[in-house]
Formats: structure tokens, sequence, C-alpha cells
């Protein structure tokens, strides 16, 4: 079989304005294009002038931005928050169209269920292209209104196959109402060679930390579903009986505010510190200069950051929630339910005084991007066969011209 061509859709991807969103995904593409042909179409929402600047976390991309490595082609869709989330799937479908008939994949591969998955796979309905969408985690654990999940289960019961991040998240695709035979659990990788046991003294060095201090780090977005009020006030708590404690926050987010304000009135500001997205070898760094890693989520899929932490010898302070219990255990982790503060000073606790062993962490779950993708990509090849697709095709719009003008009016 000649290289098939596979359309990855996704808002899930590194943008002009957020240069490390979606890295996992990014870095999923670029192994998959050692195996096949693949280009990427990132199908973002664009607000009303009016309501751009009054959205917290609403930034506004340059669409002709380019990445090195990969075909990106950066599409917005007109939406309002709220309003439009019914219709948001349909209009996704109309801006999608073009490219998808254009570029005449063999498959389209989907990261992020609604309204994205969505439209791709009626797209692929529509012309007679298999579909796998898959869940990142919080389409599927963050779902908080009806018409979402309707249109979520609709997505995943018309999708060809379905791929989730953790095992957790298949049972959550299965219990929406998916054929357990057709959803696949696929876990992240994360760059080996990028994340490995490293010199603390000489990370801390470079970062201008204390020899002497307990590093808490935290990596991430700044959301308050990833727990980070809980951290910062298990923190304060823990810097009373701990003078030597601190605590870094490394990643951008509209409720890095919050944590900051929480932080002074807990007069523990002085000792918090908060630093920009970091390249994933600046986060390579700071995991090196820590004591460990603290995730309090309220919910996951497989969050990648863990798998840097573990492959970089550094144990894990998060909760028991998604996936994270598939991919540490004791040897390696203090696992905590979700917003409870004093059990995540406990953990803190425990995990300050106590000895790891930082070889056996780095080797307890190593898995590459490389493995990731070749695990995917046979996924890919097996649901091309059942279609009887052998090769690369001619443009979509030469051979369904009708189907693409109808689909036009949508």
């Amino acid at each position: 079989m000649r290289r098939p061509k596979i359309t990855v859709v996704t808002p899930f991807f590194p943008n002009s304005e957020e240069p490390y969103r979606g890295n996992s995904t990014y870095q999923l593409v670029r192994r998959l294009a050692v195996l096949t042909d693949v280009n990427v179409v990132c199908l973002l929402p664009r607000y009303p002038r009016w309501l751009q600047l009054r959205h917290p976390d609403y930034r506004r991309v340059n669409t002709r931005y380019t990445l090195p490595d990969i075909a990106v082609q950066y599409i917005e869709f007109p939406a309002v928050p709220f309003v439009t989330r019914a219709v948001n799937g349909k209009l996704c479908m109309r801006h999608l169209l073009r490219w998808i008939c254009s570029s005449a994949p063999n498959l389209i591969l989907n990261y992020w269920l609604y309204p994205q998955g969505y439209a791709a796979v009626e797209i692929g309905r529509k012309l007679g292209i298999p579909t796998i969408v898959g869940s990142i985690g919080t389409d599927l654990n963050g779902i908080r209104d009806p018409v979402t999940r309707f249109l979520t289960r609709l997505t995943l019961q018309r999708a060809t196959l379905v791929v989730t991040k953790s095992q957790h998240l298949r049972r959550e695709a299965i219990r929406l109402g998916t054929d357990p035979r057709k959803v696949y659990a696929v876990l992240n990788g994360c760059d080996t060679t990028i994340f490995r046991p490293a010199d603390r003294l000489l990370a801390r060095t470079a970062l201008n930390i204390a020899t002497t201090d307990k590093l808490i780090v935290y990596i991430g977005r700044l959301l308050l579903t990833k727990g980070i009020v809980e951290l910062v006030e298990a923190f304060a708590i823990l810097r009373r009986r701990n003078r030597g404690v601190r605590l870094a926050f490394v990643g951008d987010g509209p409720h890095g505010f919050i944590v900051a304000e929480r932080a002074h009135s807990l007069g523990v500001a002085q000792h918090v510190q908060f630093v920009p997205a970091e390249t994933p070898w600046g986060v390579s760094r700071w995991l090196a200069a820590a004591n460990l890693l603290a995730l309090p989520s309220y919910a996951e899929g497989c969050p990648n950051v863990v798998l840097e932490a573990t492959s970089c010898g550094r144990p894990v302070v998060a909760t028991n929630v998604g996936g994270i219990p598939e991919i540490v255990d004791d040897r390696c982790s203090v696992l905590v339910p979700p917003r409870n503060v004093s059990a995540l000073v406990a953990a803190l606790e425990i995990a300050l005084e106590r000895d790891w062993n930082e070889l056996m962490i780095a080797g307890h779950f190593r898995r590459s991007w490389e493995e990731m993708a070749g695990e995917l990509f046979e996924i890919c090849l097996r649901t091309l066969a059942d279609f009887g697709i052998r090769g690369p095709s001619q443009s979509l719009s030469t051979q369904h011209p009708q189907v693409c003008q109808e689909l036009h009016r949508f």
C-alpha cells in the first residue's frame, strides 16, 4: 500500500498566540508524518469584535502562521459562546469542507470531539471517507450542557472509530453509547530525548533557585479545574510547617490572577513564582530543578506532564482522576482525591520527605511519541483496509462534485 493521506482536524495545536498549545497533538503528528502523508486543519472559533476583549481566554490567531515541519491550515468559524453552541458543528462543516475536498485525504483523524469532531464525521460520512475521532480529556470530562452532550454522543456513535488518551476516557465514550468494539485507548507518549534524569543542582543554578529549597512545580494551563487554588492553599499550610518550601507555576491561563491574589491573601506571595509557558526544553529544566510535580486536577485524560515528570525521575503528587492512575503508582506518586486541601497537604509532605529512587521512577512508564504514533498508525491502516482504500485518492471535488456542492449549502 502506498502512503495514505491523513488530514488531522483539531483546535488543539500550536498557533501564533499560543505556540505551545496542543503540544501533545503536535508531537504526535510530527511522528505520524514520518510514516505517512499528513496535513493539519486547525479549526478555531472567531468571536465578534465586541466580545473579543471581554472574553478572558480568547486570542485571535494569525491564520498565516506556519510551523517548520508540518503543513497547517488555520481556519476560523464565526461563533458566540453559548449562543451558537447548537450550530457550531454545522458552522465548522461549512468552513472545513473546502479543505477536505481539495486535500482529498484517505482518512480524517480528529482530536476534539465537538464541534470540530462532529464536522469531520459528517463530512466523512457524506464523502465516504473513514473518520477517526479522538478525545483528549476535557471534550469528554468537561461537558456541561445537554446540547453539547447530545452532539458529542452523536459524533462518537457516527464516527468510524474512536481513540481516547486513557482507559478512563474509553469507558466514558462507551457510557455515552459508543459501540465498545470501535473504541481504542492509545495513551500519550513523551520525548524521552528531552525528558530524562538531569542534574538538579545545575538546573537550579540556571534558574536561580536556592539549593536548599524544597521546590514544588505545577506545569500547565492556569485553570481553576486544574486545582491551582487548592494547590496554593495547601502550599500556604505547608509553608507554615516547612520554611524552606517554594512553589512555581509554569504556564499561562485565564485564572493565574486568581491564584496570585489568593497567594497574596494567604501571605505566601513572595514564595510563589509565576513563569510563562515554556518550551519542552524549558519544562524539562524546571522538572530537573523540582523536588516534585503537583497536578491536583478535578478531571484529566492522560496528562502528558505526568509522563514528562516521571521520565525526568521526579515523583508526582496528583489527584486520582481520569487516566492518572493508569500511568503512575505508589513507586512514583502520591495520589489524593480532588478538591481536598488537607489530603493534598499530607501528600505533599509525604512526597517531600520520602527518599525516592530517581532511576526507578524514570524507567516506570517510558513511552515515546514514536510508539504512540506507531500504535495509532496501525489503527489507521486497519481502518483503511476495512474501507478498501489502498492509496492516495484524487480530488474529492472531482470524485464527488455534487456532494461537495451540497455540503457547501450547510
